[in-house]
């Protein structure tokens, strides 16, 4: 008969498979944004860091209309398709077509 304790090879491996399993899981659940009817909704937290924009640039975005958002009580949240489509159409392209 083969006795399993904490030190044997077996349990080892299996431990460290555990805690990476764990780890992995963290990570996804960290960046997972739930959909709703389709859509993906971001933090402004989320969106300053898609873009790269600073809190406060967010905030004049949100007052100059630039970005449509959501707000429910103190909380608000973007419309990821939204701000896809903000993004599109402010495109610029450096190639002009002869």
């Amino acid at each position: 008969m083969h006795l399993l304790t904490n030190e044997t090879e077996e349990i080892i491996i299996h431990q460290e498979m555990m805690i990476r399993l764990r780890n992995r899981m963290e990570e996804i659940l960290k960046n997972y944004r739930p959909v709703m009817n389709g859509e993906i909704y971001l933090s402004g937290e989320d969106v300053c860091r898609l873009l790269h924009l600073s809190k406060r640039t967010l905030q004049q975005y949100r007052d100059d209309k630039i970005l449509p958002y959501i707000q429910i009580g103190g909380k608000i949240i973007f419309k990821q398709s939204d701000i896809l489509n903000v993004l599109e159409s402010n495109y610029v392209s450096n190639h002009t077509i002869r």
